[in-house]
């Protein structure tokens, strides 16, 4: 099947960006992430008018929906590009955007620091031993799925990667350390941080839920997390 593959490309964060699009003849069963490597593999890389272009800009890791480095816009939806196929695209036109609540690197990359960032100030990390119960073993190994790809900060109304919100990544990753964290000071502190930085700015519009890649039930533990860090003081 022919498709026109359109891409918006920005050489910078200070220049113009522009659309550029390309021909790509191929199955229904091609992911994105395929198409992207088929494109920069051309010598020389041509616009369906015949101009020739530098390759695109965009990231990779494992390519089998592990590690969400390949996290854009697609026909309008964050999602990740190793794990949409084309048949999942209505229609013969692909676009491509970047995220955009993220400051732009080039092209397809944009810099998602602002989310680790957000969990290092949360101090996201165990200071004593772990406590541990198998009544919790299912919710700590679904929490720890979480890819940090960014999908669900973008359709996030309350998201702005300049404002303290960190979105649903934290109450996600939040879980196990909660949960598990027997240092009681360290704890409190945690709490603390955690209603500062995500409990106080969700507007609960759940719309991380749906857009998940790895399927993460963000809605539960959310109610986890906020149990443990508000109710729980």
């Amino acid at each position: 099947m022919n498709y026109t593959i359109r891409i918006k490309r920005q050489e910078n964060p200070q220049a113009s960006p522009c659309w550029q699009e390309f021909s790509f003849e191929g199955s229904t069963d091609t992911s994105i992430a395929s198409v992207l490597n088929e494109l920069n593999h051309r010598s020389p890389l041509c616009e369906k008018s015949g101009t020739v272009v530098s390759p695109i800009a965009w990231e990779c890791g494992c390519m089998i929906r592990k590690c969400g480095a390949c996290a854009m816009r697609i026909n309008g939806l964050p999602r990740l590009a190793c794990s949409v196929f084309l048949r999942d695209c209505k229609g013969s036109v692909v676009t491509l955007e970047p995220l955009s609540k993220f400051p732009l690197v080039k092209d397809l990359v944009v810099d998602r620091s602002v989310i680790f960032e957000a969990l290092k100030r949360t101090k996201l990390w165990l200071e004593g031993d772990a406590f541990q119960t198998s009544y919790t073993h299912s919710q700590r190994y679904r929490s720890a799925k979480c890819l940090l790809c960014g999908c669900c900060l973008e359709v996030c109304p309350n998201f702005d990667p300049n404002s303290e919100f960190a979105g649903a990544v934290l109450p996600v990753n939040a879980y196990r350390i909660l949960n598990e964290e027997q240092d009681i000071a360290h704890r409190t502190e945690l709490a603390n941080a955690y209603r500062q930085l995500y409990f106080e700015g969700c507007g609960k519009s759940l719309a991380c839920q749906d857009i998940c890649p790895a399927g993460i039930p963000v809605e539960e533990l959310m109610s986890r997390s906020n149990a443990a860090a508000v109710w729980k003081r």
